[in-house]
């Protein structure tokens, strides 16, 4: 029987938290964007060169705007990126930010049919990161947040603190794995996501920060009566690093920034005062 969950409370008594989530992703054979598919198995060269956007370009202007802004940021990252790209990974973990694993090619999809390849691409991601940065990653978010009947147990096995595939809840809530505390943070960026909200649709940049703004407000009230919740700002670097998108979400940190009562946050943070505040 499914009950009304009790509130939670953020650090401080913060009425909401705010979290950005940025991804930083390789792709074998093409990115989410492009004019023309190609055959099965055939690299898309026009959508490659979409997705190489990111580390040339967009997260660097990413960078720019969190260290304007002072925030931190969890980056959901690609094995085969930082594989690419250690110099970034090792930036982004000089800066303060907290690289998260995001699958290895995120073009693959994890399969129940191939749950060792699973594994496989989760530690070959663990290795690359560990090796660029020095630190292993403790969250996991699986490509397109598609797991496996295994992805859980795989990540308690491996040693992960937070994962962010499910899309039940509003708040963090910690979920059992062969006895061991996994900290589920709930896929809530749909509304502030710009795959969903500006690329796929072809939408305005304007409907990210409208999103946003809603979505943040509605939240925000929850909070001043009694029940804190949080949100999450998404980007893709490839993305959300042009000039269109750029600005608008810096619009909507700014936005956030000018309310009293807000927890800025990594997703590591989040998980750390979850498992402190509720867990055994």
């Amino acid at each position: 029987m499914v009950t009304r969950r009790a509130p939670i409370e953020w650090p401080g008594g913060a009425k909401i938290c705010v979290c950005t989530t940025i991804a930083f992703e390789g792709f074998r054979y093409a990115s989410q964007y492009g004019h023309k598919e190609a055959a099965p198995g055939k690299p898309n060269h026009f959508s490659l060169s979409y997705g190489e956007y990111g580390p040339k370009v967009g997260v660097w202007r990413i960078f720019d705007i969190l260290e304007r802004q002072g925030l931190k940021a969890t980056f959901d990252v690609g094995g085969l990126a930082a594989e690419r790209d250690p110099e970034i990974l090792k930036e982004m973990h000089d800066r303060g930010h907290e690289p998260a694993g995001h699958g290895y090619a995120n073009d693959s999809y994890p399969s129940d049919e191939d749950v060792e390849g699973e594994l496989r691409d989760m530690r070959a991601t663990i290795k690359a990161i560990e090796t660029a940065t020095g630190a292993r990653p403790v969250g996991w978010v699986s490509p397109g947040s598609v797991g496996t009947a295994k992805t859980f147990e795989y990540m308690i096995q491996e040693g992960f603190l937070w994962n962010g595939d499910d899309a039940s809840e509003d708040n963090p809530f910690i979920k059992k794995v062969n006895g061991k505390p996994l900290v589920i943070l709930p896929r809530i960026n749909f509304p502030t996501n710009d795959l969903i909200v500006w690329l796929r649709p072809q939408n305005p940049p304007s409907a990210y920060y409208e999103g946003f703004r809603e979505t943040f407000d509605f939240l925000y009230e929850e909070g001043r009566r009694g029940s804190p919740k949080w949100i999450d700002l998404l980007l893709h670097c490839h993305m959300g690093g042009r000039p269109a998108l750029a600005g608008v979400y810096e619009r909507s940190l700014l936005y956030a920034k000018q309310k009293e009562g807000v927890w800025f946050a990594r997703r590591r943070d989040i998980a750390e005062w979850i498992l402190k505040r509720y867990g055994d």
